[in-house]
C-alpha cells in the first residue's frame, strides 16, 4: 500500500495494491504495523468497524465527537463512488478549519484516513454507495457534534446542488464553525 500524507497534518491518502485476473481482483485494505509505521502512530488500535448504504445525493455529515471521545477513522468505499470530506477540528492547529476532499470508489479502491479531532463527512455520487470505516475509539453520543456542511467559512465546494442534497434532520442543524470553538 502507498500512503501520500495530505496537506492536512496526519491526514493520509491510502492506495492498495490490487492484483487482478479474468476472475476479478484482490486487494488487502489493511495491516496494522504497516499503518502505524506510515502513519506516525505506534499505539493506535481500531476498535469498531461500520458500514452504511446510502443513494445519490446523500450527505452524511459533517460528524464528529469531542474531547476524549475523539475518533480516528480510516474510510473506504467498496460500492460506487463519494466525496469524502474532512475539516480539521483541533484546537491550535495551524490548519483549524481547513479541509481535504477526495473522491473515493470500488473501482480505485483509495482510503482516507483521517486523525482524532477531524469533522468528518461524505456525499453519495454513484446511484447508491457502500461505506465502511474503522473507528479507533467507541461511539459516545453525548460527545457527538455536527459541523454544518454549507458553512461559507469552510469553502467547501461540492458538486451537486444544496437543494438537490438529502440530509438528516440532525446535519441541517449543524454549527456553523464559528460556534465550533465554543463546544471542543
Amino acid at each position: 500500500m502507498k500512503y501520500r500524507p495530505l496537506p492536512i497534518k496526519g491526514v493520509f491518502l491510502i492506495e492498495p495494491e490490487r492484483f487482478g485476473d479474468s476472475r476479478g481482483y484482490f486487494m488487502e485494505t489493511f495491516r496494522l504495523g504497516e499503518f502505524r509505521r506510515a502513519t506516525g502512530l505506534p499505539d493506535i488500535e481500531f476498535v469498531q468497524d461500520n458500514e452504511s448504504v446510502s443513494r445519490r445525493g446523500v450527505f452524511r455529515g459533517l460528524h464528529f465527537q469531542r474531547g476524549a471521545a475523539s475518533q480516528g477513522k480510516l474510510v473506504r468505499v467498496s460500492r460506487g463512488e463519494v466525496l469524502d470530506i474532512a475539516v480539521d477540528l483541533r484546537p491550535g492547529s495551524e490548519t483549524f478549519g481547513a479541509h481535504v476532499a477526495e473522491v473515493l470508489s470500488a473501482e480505485t479502491g483509495r482510503m482516507l484516513f483521517i486523525p482524532r479531532g477531524f469533522a468528518h463527512g461524505f456525499l453519495v455520487l454513484s446511484d447508491d454507495a457502500q461505506f465502511q470505516y474503522k473507528v479507533d475509539n467507541l461511539y459516545a453520543p453525548e460527545a457527538e457534534a455536527t459541523l454544518r456542511f454549507d458553512d461559507p467559512a469552510l469553502g467547501i465546494g461540492l458538486p451537486i446542488p444544496a437543494e438537490d442534497l438529502i440530509l438528516s434532520e440532525k446535519d441541517l442543524r449543524g454549527l456553523p464553525l464559528s460556534d465550533i470553538r465554543d463546544i471542543l
